[in-house]
């Protein structure tokens, strides 16, 4: 029997503690898929809370919630002195793999910009491996606090989910918007209300709901270059037309983006930690981003995506502070404090912007999932989420420095590097010539995730640079990754 397995009366059950996704979602997912599959049939007893969590090596906490999740959905009933079984009313399936769908008699006919989406560099989750070292955007999971999570989650779907079971505001959960009002207020410098924000699936949920209801097909946008993929997949799924503007140590070109592309809709753009050069963008620039806005009837996507973690130098607060002209959409995200199945995120719109933006967020999601919303307002509120920030800048502290010096020592004369006084990865620089997706290439050989900063580049970089994500990687990892990254990449320099 493989380790933290269900008995052979029911279906094989493993649960990985290394996954970003919580166990008792895993848990719940693995159920309900058997019991959609026909794996457990209508009136299949399942074991006590008690007993499976023994079976599988997790708190009995973890399958307390993975059941009332799914009695909550109606996949389980229970009644006292008979245990939890499968719902009896629900339709009979035959149990067999998924029907293969029958080939398309001719090519699928798609929209335009699949293809162009399918050119752009973007990380698939699937595949994520456990110990792969220096993947960008990745947090410390190892470090998060999964038991109170659970028991904040659980504390909810037991006492707080009942008056919340219809649909609710497209903005989001109330305390929440207004617990994330206040936290952005007092460390961001964002000038807003709780009636500004809209919680969204993500960063990525909040960029494409923009783009969505800013832009026509065709409208140009700037994109930073090298810049976000995130931001160039939710530009181009929108139909825009995107402008790269260069990115140099004082970050976005504003006056190069205005020479060549004045009359775009929308400007994309990381100013506090740019990703992925790591530059902070100046207050030059950042005035006079916000001039060309208000002059040309524009708005500005600032993503502020991992600005919760700063190592040292004056705190510089959010370009959305320094707006007068509310032309500023500020985006924010939990996935990188917290743990990227989460998938909560944020924007802060100019108020003229809300009714707008709500109107689309009814269209393509309503609202995002309550339960998770109500937790997490819980962990703000309480004081979690703030112990947690200070606790992960100590760790991420450590870990960037000891990156820094391995990569000095041992790479030194090849890789160009500098300590980013923010953030959750550093950018490294390779020498003019040196082909950086070659470079990739040969560090994923040796169990290194390192991507070319070529990948986010839409126009030709006047050399190429190495991506290394340092949270998620623990301080005994570094060394030997480093090691094995240098002698991947010897024949490189040569």
């Amino acid at each position: 029997m493989p380790r933290r397995a269900i008995p052979t009366a029911y279906p094989p059950i493993t649960l990985d503690a290394s996954l970003p996704e919580p166990l008792y979602k895993q848990l719940y997912e693995r159920l309900r898929s058997a019991i959609l599959a026909g794996q457990l049939g209508r009136g299949a007893r399942l074991p006590s809370t008690r007993a499976l969590a023994a079976e599988l090596g997790v708190s009995r906490n973890t399958t307390a919630l993975a059941y009332e999740m799914l009695l909550l959905e109606g996949y389980l009933e229970s009644q006292v002195g008979r245990g939890t079984a499968v719902a009896s009313h629900l339709p009979a399936q035959e149990a067999s793999p998924p029907a293969v769908a029958a080939a398309a008699a001719g090519p699928i006919r798609l929209a335009a910009h699949v293809g162009a989406l399918r050119q752009i560099a973007q990380d698939e989750p699937g595949e994520f491996q456990p110990g792969s070292a220096f993947r960008a955007g990745e947090p410390a999971l190892d470090l998060f606090p999964f038991e109170l999570w659970g028991r904040l989650v659980a504390r909810r779907a037991r006492r707080g989910l009942a008056g919340h079971m219809h649909y609710g505001p497209a903005a989001g959960y109330g305390p929440l918007r207004e617990a994330i009002a206040a936290h952005i207020g007092i460390t961001r410098g964002v000038r807003c209300s709780a009636g500004q924000i809209i919680i969204t699936a993500g960063s990525q949920g909040a960029l494409d709901l923009a783009a969505r209801t800013l832009l026509d097909p065709g409208d140009p946008a700037w994109i930073e270059n090298p810049g976000y993929f995130g931001a160039q997949t939710a530009l181009t799924a929108a139909g825009a037309r995107l402008q790269s503007v260069p990115v140099d140590e004082e970050g976005l070109n504003v006056e190069a983006g205005d020479r060549s592309c004045p009359e775009a809709r929308l400007a994309s753009t990381t100013p506090s930690h740019q990703f992925p050069t790591t530059v902070t963008m100046s207050l030059g620039r950042r005035l006079a981003l916000l001039d060309w806005a208000a002059r040309h009837d524009a708005w500005v996507l600032e993503d502020d995506y991992d600005s919760e973690f700063r190592y040292s130098g004056r705190p510089l607060e959010a370009l959305q502070g320094l707006d007068r002209a509310g032309r500023v959409i500020y985006i924010g995200t939990f996935s990188k404090v917290l743990f990227p199945a989460l998938r909560i995120g944020y924007l802060v719109a100019p108020i003229g912007l809300v009714e707008p933006l709500l109107t689309m967020r009814r269209t393509v999601g309503v609202h995002a999932p309550i339960l998770e919303q109500m937790a997490l307002a819980d962990f703000i509120e309480e004081g979690h989420y703030a112990r947690h920030l200070r606790r992960m800048r100590a760790h991420y502290r450590r870990r960037r420095d000891l990156l820094l010096a391995e990569l000095q020592t041992q790479l030194g004369d090849w890789l160009k590097v500098h300590a980013p006084e923010a953030g959750m990865h550093l950018a490294g620089w390779l020498p003019i010539g040196v082909d950086d997706r070659a470079a990739s290439a040969r560090a994923a050989e040796a169990g290194v995730r390192v991507t070319a900063l070529s990948s986010f580049s839409l126009t030709p970089l006047a050399r190429g640079g190495l991506l290394f994500g340092f949270a998620g990687t623990a301080e005994d990892q570094i060394r030997p990754a480093v090691a094995r990254l240098a002698e991947a990449l010897q024949l490189l320099f040569v």
